[in-house]
C-alpha cells in the first residue's frame, strides 16, 4: 500500500472516491483524524483525512448499514472521556468502512516551516506533503 501523498501531482485540491476507513481518532476537541484507503491511479493507498467533528457525523451517515452502529460506538468512545480515542476497523471483526458513492474533496498539507530551516525567511524549494489531507467537501453521487 502507498502513501497518497507519495502520488500526487501538485498542492491542488482534488478527489477521491472508494473510500474505506480503517480508523478513527479524536479527543476532547473539536479535531477528528480519520485513517483511510482509496483507489488512486489503480492502486490501493493510505491517508489521513483532517476534519472538524461535525463533519465525522456526516462521513459516519454515509456508511449506509453500518452509520448507526458506527455513531453509536462514537458516542460510546465520547462518554468514556478517554482520549485519545482510537476506534479501529482492520479486522474479520471489524472490517474497513466503504463510503459508497461518495467523493471527498481533499486539500494538500504542508509541515509548517521552523525557524532556521528556510534561508532568509524564504520558503524550501521543493517542500514535500503532508500525507495528511483536510476535507474541502463531501459529495454524493445519487443515482436516478
Amino acid at each position: 500500500m502507498r502513501l497518497l501523498s507519495d502520488s500526487i501531482a501538485d498542492d491542488a485540491d482534488f478527489f477521491v472516491e472508494q473510500i474505506h476507513v480503517v480508523a478513527i481518532v479524536f479527543d476532547n476537541t473539536d479535531d477528528v483524524t480519520v485513517w483511510a484507503t482509496t483507489l488512486f491511479d489503480n492502486d490501493t493507498h493510505f491517508f489521513h483525512l483532517a476534519l472538524p467533528f461535525k463533519a465525522l457525523d456526516t462521513l459516519l451517515s454515509l456508511a449506509h448499514t453500518r452509520a448507526d452502529a458506527l455513531q453509536e460506538e462514537v458516542a460510546d468512545a465520547l462518554a468514556a472521556q478517554e482520549w485519545p480515542a482510537l476506534l479501529e476497523y482492520n479486522s474479520d471483526e471489524k472490517p474497513p468502512v466503504p463510503l459508497p458513492s461518495v467523493a471527498l474533496k481533499l486539500s494538500v498539507t504542508y509541515p509548517a516551516v521552523e525557524d532556521g530551516e528556510a534561508e532568509d525567511g524564504e520558503e524550501p524549494d521543493d517542500p514535500q506533503p503532508h500525507n495528511i489531507f483536510y476535507l474541502e467537501g463531501v459529495y454524493v453521487r445519487l443515482d436516478t
